[in-house]
This record gives structure tokens, sequence and C-alpha cells, in this order.
């Protein structure tokens, strides 16, 4: 199998650049388009590791064939930060990614049009939140994984 690999170089200078100090260090920001064996590609940023290995670092784009795309933030070649997953089923996660988990606030589209806004820890909706089913009714309270005793019906008058 191959790999194809487009490299575009960038840099980026930190503030010892600026203030015009004796020592200047430089982070090299490379724009790549990745194709990787399993046919996956990747298009954004990333930056070289000590052992010189290039890692998705940055802001990028990762798609699969059947369909799943990433959009967002990377850091140590994981999703992490501000992101947006799609999924061909119509399940889209819009949040806050930890090591290419859900984590932090977010929002989850389910396929059938119910959506959660709220709390998420490692892939599970943990916290405050509010969902809206398909009927349009729309529910908050605390949810814990696939538990949220309590819930509490948003009514408006």
């Amino acid at each position: 199998m191959t790999a194809c690999l487009e490299i575009k170089k960038c840099f980026n200078f930190d503030d010892s650049v600026l203030t015009h100090s004796p020592v200047t260090y430089r982070h090299d920001v490379f724009k790549v388009s990745f194709v990787f064996p399993n046919k996956d590609k990747y298009d954004g940023e990333c930056t070289r590791t000590p052992d010189g290995v290039l890692e998705r670092n940055g802001n990028g784009v990762h798609t699969t064939p059947n369909g799943i795309t990433y959009k967002g933030n990377w850091k140590n070649d994981k999703m992490n930060g501000l992101g947006r997953l799609e999924h061909p089923s119509g399940a889209v996660y819009e949040g806050e990614f930890k090591d290419n988990m859900f984590h932090g606030t977010g929002t989850y589209t389910f396929p059938n049009g119910a959506k959660y806004i709220g709390n998420f820890n490692e892939n599970k909706l943990e916290g405050e939140g509010e969902f809206k089913d398909t009927q349009g009714l729309e529910w908050s309270g605390t949810f814990h994984y696939t538990a949220a005793p309590g819930l509490k019906l948003k009514l408006d008058m």
C-alpha cells in the first residue's frame, strides 16, 4: 500500500521573536494533504515530534471513505479542542473534544432529529443538559450516561 503526502511549510514564531529576544524559537507548522493506507484523508496542519514524526496539530479535516467527517482542532494527533463530527447516518456532534472523545460542552444531534445540548464526559452525557425529543418537547435536568432521573419538561405558557 502507498500513502500520499503533500506538504507546505509554514512557520509560527513564539513571543521571543516578537520581542527581539536573543533566543529565537521556531515551531514548524506544515499544511498537509495526506491519504492513509485505509483511504482516510487528512487536510490540515501538523507539526513534527522530537522524533521527527509528523502528527496532526492545529486545524484540520479528517474524512473516511464511509462518510465520517471531523472538522476542527487537533493536538498530539487526536481530536482535541473544538470540532464537529458528522456521521453518514445524520448523527452530528459539535463541541469540545479531548483525546478523540466528546468531552466538555457540546451538542449531539441524533439521526432521528432528537438533540442533546449539555455536558459530556468521555463520550457520555454527564451533568446538566437539555434534551429535545422527536415530538419537539424539551426536557432539562441532570444526565448520567443513559439515565436522567428527575428530568423536567419545559412548558411554554
